[in-house]
C-alpha cells in the first residue's frame, strides 16, 4: 500500500526472539498499507465509429417515426431574451424537456434558452444517442439536418414533422 513511513526495520533480524519484520507499514501491522487495494482507473468502453453512427441513425429514425422532431426553417433571435424563447417553445407546443440542436454557435439563441430548465442546447456536430433519446422533443433548423447528414451519410435525414418559422 501507499502509506508514509516505514523506511527502516523495526528491530534487528535475529536475536530478539520476535518474528522478523521489515517495516512498520507492512499490511499486517496496524496503520499498515492495503494489499492490492483499489487503484483509480478508467472504466470507459470504446465503441466502433460505424456502430456509433448506426446507433445515432436508429435513434433519429425512432424519433422521426414517433413524430418527435420539429424542423424549423430558421432559428435566430435579434437579442438574447429568455421570455421570447419561452414564448416560441409554447407556440411549438413544447411543455417539457426538449433538445435544441443548432448548426453552429449562435450566442443569442444559446443565451435565450440556457435558463429554461426544460431545454438543452446542443450543437448538431455533438449530437449523441443519450441526448437524442433522453429528450421528448428535438427542435432543429434545416441547417442542422445538413450538419448531421454530413457526418452520418445522406440517407439519415429525418422527415420534417412540423414546419415553423
Amino acid at each position: 500500500g501507499q502509506v508514509s513511513g516505514g523506511g527502516r526495520k523495526p528491530w534487528r533480524q535475529k536475536g530478539t526472539g520476535r518474528a522478523r519484520q521489515g517495516s512498520i507499514r507492512a499490511p499486517h501491522w496496524r496503520g499498515g498499507g492495503t494489499v492490492f487495494g483499489p487503484q483509480p482507473r478508467s472504466y470507459a468502453k470504446r465503441m466502433p465509429r460505424k456502430m456509433r453512427r448506426l446507433a445515432l441513425r436508429s435513434a433519429l429514425t425512432v424519433k422521426a417515426q414517433a413524430q418527435e422532431i420539429i424542423v424549423l426553417d430558421e432559428l435566430s433571435m435579434d437579442a438574447p431574451r429568455t421570455k421570447a424563447m419561452d414564448a416560441m417553445m409554447d407556440a411549438l407546443g413544447v411543455e417539457r424537456n426538449a433538445l435544441l440542436l443548432l448548426p453552429e454557435a449562435n450566442d443569442n439563441v444559446e443565451l435565450s434558452a440556457r435558463n429554461l430548465p426544460y431545454v438543452k442546447i446542443l450543437r448538431a456536430n455533438y449530437l449523441n444517442v443519450r441526448d437524442l433519446l433522453g429528450y421528448k422533443v428535438i427542435i432543429m433548423p434545416k441547417q442542422a439536418i445538413e450538419v448531421i447528414a454530413s457526418f452520418l451519410g445522406e440517407e439519415s435525414e429525418p422527415e420534417a414533422v412540423a414546419e415553423e418559422e
